[in-house]
């Protein structure tokens, strides 16, 4: 039994050190009005142009769009998150019709206000996975038949007051009245809506600060472009996606969707790098890189995955406009 309890507080302990919480910040950019769906749950309940979800402890959510206009599709894709930060993404519209979802920003947690800012025409959500029980009241009202018998007739009264209803008979001979009270019964009903969005916190929130962890690379202590780099067993499958691409845009595209929502190292960007056969898809890659790696003081070895010194020098250029 000992061992037993031992194992259940060591898996415990487990799923908390993995479990993360981040917001995503999802907006359009010419101003379509949407529906989040995370995991095949609504999370707004009306159709808004910001939508801000927080509380998201995975990191990653199968996502889809739900345009108000229902002639601009759907979107249907994966959501990445990078944990203990604010993922901001905005939703447009590519010239050949079809809608991408491209990452903005990645803000750390610890570094947003203190307080959450009233940002306008932004629904904020706090992410639930479950749908959520509203309770009902459903009130019976009784039908009170009344016998004169001057005219031998029937006369219907319907009485219900604040859920009490009222049952009279009246007879010619002893005039006898006699009331009854109904029953009021009240039932559950589940509903897949999620409760009503809110655009100012409630003044009761209460701000629950998570411990942002620090990534420790033996032998750097240099500037930092990124929190957290990839692991090792990640970078070698998302290197393996791109390799498998035949086509020289489609590699890149991958490659700047994955680097838009993950960090690198220099020396994982440089392996990226070698797998485009262009010398200027090296180039435009290695720009976009440079602020999404960690230990951007080594962004010198990438220089070896250039074949002109030109390219070099050209990227020298780009990094010193970047620090300025």
């Amino acid at each position: 039994m000992k061992n037993i309890f031992t194992l259940t507080i060591s898996l415990l302990i487990a799923a908390v050190s993995l479990a993360q919480n981040s917001n995503a910040v999802l907006f359009t950019e010419n101003g379509e009005r949407f529906q989040i769906v995370l995991n095949g749950v609504i999370q707004n309940t009306a159709p808004a142009t910001n939508v801000k979800l927080t509380d998201l402890m995975a990191p990653n959510y199968k996502m889809k769009v739900l345009f108000e206009d229902k002639s601009l599709g759907e979107i249907d894709k994966n959501l990445f998150l990078e944990a203990y930060a604010e993922n901001t993404f905005n939703i447009k519209r590519k010239s050949n019709g079809e809608w991408a979802v491209r990452i903005l920003s990645i803000t750390p947690l610890a570094q947003l206000p203190p307080s959450p800012q009233n940002v306008p025409n932004q629904n904020v959500v706090i992410y639930h996975p479950n749908p959520y029980t509203v309770p009902t009241t459903t009130t019976t009202t009784t039908t009170t038949t009344l016998n004169d018998p001057l005219y031998d007739d029937n006369v219907n009264i319907n009485l219900g007051i604040n859920g009490l209803g009222l049952n009279m008979n009246i007879n010619g001979a002893g005039m006898g009245t006699s009331t009854s009270q109904t029953t009021t019964t009240y039932s559950t009903t589940t509903v897949t809506s999620p409760p009503p969005v809110y655009n100012t916190p409630p003044p009761t929130t209460t701000t629950i600060v998570v411990q942002e962890p620090v990534y420790i690379m033996p032998g750097y202590n240099g500037p930092t472009g990124c929190p957290y780099p990839m692991s090792p067993q990640d970078f070698a499958g998302i290197k393996s996606s791109i390799m498998s691409k035949s086509f020289e845009s489609t590699k890149l595209e991958i490659a700047k969707q994955v680097l838009g929502q993950r960090c690198m190292t220099s020396g994982q960007v440089s392996e990226i790098i070698r797998v485009f056969g262009f010398e200027s898809t090296r180039l435009d890659f290695a720009k976009f890189a440079y602020g999404r790696t960690f230990d951007i003081g080594n962004y010198y070895m990438v220089n070896d995955a250039f074949d002109f010194e030109s390219s070099i020098g050209d990227l020298n250029g780009y990094i010193n406009n970047y620090r300025r």
